[in-house]
């Protein structure tokens, strides 16, 4: 008999698009479990963060349920966590839909909108950037290991992260005149602003990746690891 996948705790902060997260998750074998309250964490051996929506009432939701605690405190025990989408961006210290929102500080930067700056419109550039966009690596990382050079993946979003730290940026994509963050990572914690269960076979070779990240293995706050 082989082993089980892992426990994978899908963090669910009414933010939509846990269904196809999940469904993505058991096909790699993992055993997905959406999670609500903080205690469901202590248990995971991963966890993922996906998101749809605004930065400002999920960061509210995280501080309502005390699920932004469980998340540091999983995060400082070693387990592995992805954000997706906005689960990406709440890793940020500040986001600013909506208001100036605190989100969970794991990493340094903030979240702004996608046109923030721009002078005028530019042909092909709309907000929210929706549809198919090639990835431009900035570092080797294991998320990206299985994945060929230019490869495209699934965005939808109008804000992007504007990185604090340059040694946390993995991949880009350049979306008009605009350079998006599209993967980032320090250590145990990791993010992608597409959507990777809707990214086909490149996405499933990076969920596969995060998946196979082991638990208590990976630095914490960076260093060599096999997934920083």
């Amino acid at each position: 008999m082989s082993d089980p996948g892992p426990q994978v705790a899908v963090v669910d902060v009414r933010a939509g698009n846990l269904g196809s997260v999940c469904k993505a998750l058991r096909a790699l074998g993992a055993r997905p479990e959406v999670c609500s309250e903080p205690a469901a964490l202590d248990r995971a051996e991963r966890i993922v963060f996906p998101g749809v929506g605004a930065f400002a009432p999920a960061a509210r939701r995280l501080e309502e349920t005390g699920l932004d605690q469980a998340l540091k405190a999983a995060v400082a025990r070693g387990v592995p966590l992805l954000g997706i989408c906005l689960g990406m961006q709440l890793l940020f210290e500040e986001g600013f839909e909506f208001g100036c929102s605190q989100g969970l500080g794991l990493l340094p930067g903030s979240v702004r909108r996608l046109d923030e700056g721009l002078d005028a419109e530019t042909p092909g550039f709309k907000v929210p950037h929706i549809g198919w966009n090639s990835l431009r690596a900035l570092r080797d990382h294991p998320l990206l290991a299985a994945v060929p050079a230019g490869s495209s993946v699934y965005f939808l979003h109008s804000f992007r992260a504007v990185v604090g730290e340059a040694s946390d940026l993995v991949a880009v994509s350049d979306y008009g005149p605009v350079e998006v963050a599209a993967v980032v990572a320090r250590g145990n914690v990791m993010g992608t602003q597409f959507h990777p269960e809707k990214s086909q076979a490149v996405g499933l070779h990076m969920l596969a990746a995060f998946l196979d990240c082991a638990a208590g293995d990976i630095a914490v706050n960076g260093g060599a690891s096999p997934c920083s």
